[in-house]
């Protein structure tokens, strides 16, 4: 009866994923209350740039990125990209954590928003123009759905809502929609296989494509290092999903990375 009432006992699914992000979009991952993470992201220009650009490794943007847990549930973040020199702040709350045994939850499900302020004018259409604070403006609302469906592989669902205050033209929409899915294949205990794609349901404008990433998450330590293929270059929501021009096709692929050092900043018990 002791194994049998053992069995039934309820047990939180743990390491869905390897990290907060799974390429360039965030998971259901949290940071721990008290853990600070911070995020190293690189993404580098197109390999079809050629020798002459070295691929694109001569031409590359940054995103540094600080997550801290004020809770187990509860995350906050802030970055700064040099693509279109973003500054960004975040807020990411963990609703249901997928879990086994007599009280089951089939998925664990994360409500994350951010907020965008583009802080060059080289971002804009027409840079000459003085653009008042709430044109460079951009929100974000997603749900994140996820579920463990074995040892090795892991899916997620990735509704997404976007906001922009201000567009190049008529022709694009203030509003985006779109599902994004994604997952993990555990190939070892520290590597895994990862892929997110961000298709929109609403009108995307000239131009516009759906971001497609591939990567690799190496587990080494105190820090997961990912390295992956994106037709984006934007590391930030709003960017990759409403704003990727890049098209596999034609070879508009950047090679990237991200880099995740976490630092426990608990008082000593």
């Amino acid at each position: 009866m002791s194994l049998l009432a053992e069995e039934e006992k309820d047990q939180e699914v743990e390491a869905t994923f390897k990290s907060t992000r799974l390429i360039s979009g965030q998971t259901t991952e949290m940071r721990s209350a008290g853990i600070l993470d911070f995020v190293i992201s690189h993404r580098f220009g197109t390999v079809n740039q050629g020798i002459e650009q070295f691929y694109g490794l001569d031409d590359a943007y940054i995103r540094l990125g600080l997550d801290y847990g004020v809770t187990d549930r509860l995350n906050v973040g802030i970055g700064r990209s040099s693509f279109q020199k973003v500054v960004d702040g975040s807020i990411k709350y963990k609703i249901l954590i997928q879990q086994t045994g007599k009280k089951s939850v089939p998925v664990s499900l994360v409500a994350f928003t951010s907020l965008a302020i583009k802080t060059g004018d080289g971002a804009f259409s027409d840079p000459t123009i003085d653009h008042p604070f709430s044109d460079r403006l951009y929100s974000t609302f997603q749900l994140l759905v996820s579920r463990k469906m074995n040892t090795n592989l892991s899916l997620q669902f990735m509704p997404t809502f976007i906001h922009r205050n201000l567009v190049p033209s008529g022709e694009y929409p203030n509003d985006v929609i779109a599902l994004g899915v994604g997952g993990r294949y555990k190939i070892s205990k520290r590597v895994a296989i990862n892929a997110e794609w961000f298709p929109q349901v609403t009108e995307k404008g000239p131009e516009v494509t759906n971001a497609l990433s591939f990567g690799v998450d190496i587990e080494t330590g105190g820090h997961v290092f990912q390295i992956h293929l994106t037709n984006s270059r934007s590391m930030i929501e709003q960017g990759f999903i409403s704003e990727t021009a890049g098209s596999w096709s034609d070879g508009d692929i950047h090679i990237g990375f991200n880099i995740s050092r976490v630092f426990d900043l608990t008082p000593n018990k």
